[in-house]
């Protein structure tokens, strides 16, 4: 894929790169945006960096001063449809996904019922709601369903809050432990993959390599993606080429079906009979440069900067005819 680099020339005023917030991926989010930030000043182009939890004040007057908003953030409130729909209203055009391919993409059962709607292998599970006797809800799943299960909430990113239950009692630990509307799915022993989708000008999809994340325990976990001393990373994965191409098949699929714009990142699991199992969409992912979007990236022979200048060009288009 071809991506030519960022000028200076191309902007009339500087980029506002928004980072930060006061989700529980903050960490991430700031990590994101001091990348970011180095890249574009090593770059030689205008820039100012806000946080989203700053004063609302100075972030508006700063956004309309902006050329385009980079979103080099994560999380509640950042990734759900929130701050898009803030941007869209308030006339900033801004990189990635629209409201619709956010908020949906950030709650994982509305997404699996669309990408699944498309042919696109999903686990089976259900939803959790809030407010019920954990040990009954344990009890029902585990008859239902099986052990082990994954829980995880809803509408959080980063793995965050995700948790294996191998037994009623852990299940129902888990779903004490969890705030607000969960989810439970079976259980998928393989190898965790990761698929970059990058999106053309002209709309078509180009898929990075695939990244195979191992983990001692096999789950790709909160504190396996920020602990590099628990994971292992290969790309491309470890699978054989038909997989690639069904995974790359599943990708396209899933980041069409949700409406996503310009990139997104698309977590699966390859089953012991070699069958890629779609888990979840991110509509914003990571933007370090040691982070799974740029590790993909750059095995594919595009660097950072180029990704960046890919990221960049995406907020071009009219958000008005599209989702």
């Amino acid at each position: 894929m071809k991506i030519e680099p960022l000028a200076s020339g191309e902007f009339s005023a500087p980029l506002a790169v928004i980072t930060g917030g006061w989700s529980k991926e903050r960490d991430r989010s700031l990590l994101s945006g001091n990348t970011v930030a180095e890249a574009l000043t090593r770059i030689g182009i205008a820039h100012r960096v806000f946080d989203l939890a700053d004063d609302p004040h100075t972030l508006m007057t700063g956004l309309k001063e902006s050329e385009l908003a980079l979103l080099a953030i994560a999380g509640r409130g950042a990734e759900d449809g929130r701050l898009q729909g803030l941007l869209e209203t308030s006339g900033v055009r801004y990189t990635g996904s629209g409201v619709f391919a956010s908020a949906v993409g950030m709650n994982k059962t509305a997404a699996k019922e669309l990408v699944s709607a498309q042919g696109v292998i999903t686990p089976a599970g259900t939803p959790v709601l809030p407010g019920q006797d954990p040990q009954e809800q344990a009890e029902a799943i585990a008859d239902g369903f099986g052990l082990p299960v994954i829980v995880k909430p809803v509408s959080e990113g980063g793995s965050v809050g995700l948790a294996l239950a191998r037994t009623a009692a852990e299940l129902a630990d888990a779903l004490r432990a969890a705030a607000g509307a969960a989810m439970v799915e079976e259980y998928i022993e393989g190898q965790s993959v990761s698929v970059g989708v990058l999106e053309k000008p002209d709309g078509e999809l180009h898929v990075l390599p695939p990244l195979e994340t191992a983990t001692a325990d096999g789950i790709y976990s909160a504190a396996a993606k920020h602990q590099a001393d628990l994971t292992a990373y290969h790309c491309p994965a470890r699978v054989s080429q038909t997989v690639r191409q069904e995974l790359g098949d599943a990708a396209r699929r899933a980041h069409r079906a949700l409406h996503c714009r310009g990139y997104s990142r698309h977590d699966f699991v390859i089953s012991d009979a070699d069958l890629p199992v779609w888990l979840e969409v991110n509509t914003l992912p990571g933007l370090s440069r040691t982070g799974n979007l740029a590790r993909m990236a750059q095995a594919d022979g595009i660097s950072y900067e180029q990704l960046l200048a890919h990221i960049v060009r995406t907020a071009r288009a009219d958000r008005r005819a599209q989702f």
